[in-house]
């Protein structure tokens, strides 16, 4: 594998700084946005990254793009095989393409369907499994063992954690074009790939800066595993609309860095993360799905220490099904 990093290293900030050469041709370069009604609400000065404008709707093409373009060449022809819910399927089926890779993504039955039919867009073959019932890790495997295709995991791999952390270098060389210090950011929380890429960015330009998780209620392995000093898992791994943050647990990688950055995790309901949505359409004129808009709905909640402060808050995606957009515009 091209890169000095093997699979089963910690990425370091370096590692980033590769990946977003790797990226620059690709991805999108999103700002840092202001908004007055936000600032207002919440007595503080709030700082949007809005990685829904990323290409595929989400920041997953990051890590994604990145993961694929250190593939060696002669392992290309046979594929490339991921699990998601949407985001990182599209992200890795989006990647795929753009280098000539078949792809192969295994995906809930009950995703939503933008997200799938984003998928197929790509020209990925998707392979549904039953959240409850199946294991996908054990259906992907099958791909790999039986025709040689390289697994693209949607958060535990250094390399997807690099591309990832592209994100929090453009917050960080943003915040450094307009002279702030950040106090605190905010980050929705799936596998913890994200957060543990921008939380390495982060820490190495700003080392006091608070980073927190915010996690769908019902879903806060990452705050029970703080607590624990050891990855615990979720009882479910279904059912609530922040669809894309409803993973099993946190992965080996992610939790090893964000156990050592994050400052703490908070949980957003389902009702907080649909009048984020809603906040999002109606004042910051963005699209966002549920799962993208946790980390809004915690501030907006007052779930963050937000006041008086300078926080930055990621809105990771904008993958949203619409019926739920519906749903989520009529509490307007």
């Amino acid at each position: 594998m091209e890169g000095r990093l093997n699979v089963q290293q910690l990425p370091e900030y370096s590692d980033i700084l590769d990946a977003a050469r790797r990226i620059a041709a690709e991805a999108v370069h999103t700002p840092l946005l202001e908004n007055e009604v936000l600032n207002a609400r919440t007595g503080g000065r709030v700082l949007i990254k809005p990685e829904c404008l990323q290409r595929t709707g989400s920041f997953k093409f990051r890590g994604a793009y990145n993961r694929l373009s250190v593939i060696p060449a002669a392992d290309r022809s046979r594929g490339v095989v991921a699990f998601s819910s949407g985001n990182h399927a599209q992200g890795v089926a989006c990647a795929a393409k753009l280098l000539g890779i078949p792809a192969i993504i295994v995906m809930p039955s009950d995703a939503p369907k933008v997200k799938a039919d984003g998928v197929r867009r790509y020209g990925a073959e998707i392979v549904a499994y039953d959240r409850e019932r199946d294991d996908r890790e054990a259906i992907a495997a099958t791909y790999v063992e039986e025709r040689g295709m390289t697994l693209v995991p949607s958060y535990d791999d250094p390399f997807i954690v690099a591309g990832q952390g592209t994100c929090g270098l453009e917050i960080a060389r943003s915040l450094e074009n307009l002279n702030l210090t950040p106090d605190a950011l905010v980050c929705c929380t799936g596998g913890g790939g994200l957060i543990a890429g921008i939380g390495l960015a982060m820490k190495h330009h700003f080392p006091q800066v608070e980073i927190w998780a915010a996690e769908p209620e019902g879903f806060d392995d990452h705050a029970r595993s703080l607590a624990a000093g050891e990855r615990v898992s979720n009882a479910r791994l279904g059912g609530s609309v922040q669809d894309a943050l409803l993973t099993p647990s946190p992965g080996k990688i992610t939790f090893a860095l964000n156990q050592r950055q994050l400052t703490g995790a908070v949980q957003t309901t389902d009702d907080e993360a649909l009048d984020a949505v809603a906040f999002a359409y109606a004042h910051l004129k963005l699209v966002a799905e549920p799962g993208g808009a946790t980390a809004l709905g915690a501030i907006l909640a007052g779930k963050i220490d937000v006041k008086d402060r300078t926080v930055v808050c990621v809105l990771t995606g904008g993958n949203v099904d619409p019926d739920i957009y519906r749903r989520a515009l009529d509490r307007l």
